[in-house]
């Protein structure tokens, strides 16, 4: 049975400690996924948490959905599977007119 969470709404200063610290309340937090911004460094306002049982992960959606962390609502439910995406072929075009002498009609030089 699927015992990962989806953790929404999370702020931007999230730590992975704090996060299992709140989880660690209704279970054991077996695995966590805090995705950063390579750009900025900070966490992307979302991560994954997995819980030892059913159980826990139930108690834990019930109890921490909605609850204020850090000045936001979070938002919590089970993870749905990944899904199957076409893979990226690289053709086709980027569409728009313009840019660099694309015939966008610009000024003339």
């Amino acid at each position: 049975m699927n015992t990962k969470m989806y953790v929404g709404n999370l702020p931007f200063t999230a730590m992975e400690s704090e996060l299992r610290a709140l989880f660690n309340d209704y279970g054991t937090v077996t695995d966590m996924h805090l995705p950063m911004d390579h750009a900025t460094g900070r966490p992307r306002g979302f991560a994954f948490v997995t819980m030892d049982s059913a159980m826990a992960m139930n108690e834990a959606i019930t109890a921490l959905n909605g609850k204020d962390f850090g000045g936001r609502s979070l938002t919590i439910n089970e993870a749905r599977p990944k899904e199957d995406r076409p893979a990226y072929s690289g053709g086709g075009s980027r569409g728009g007119k313009g840019g660099y002498g694309g015939g966008g009609g610009g000024g003339r030089y």
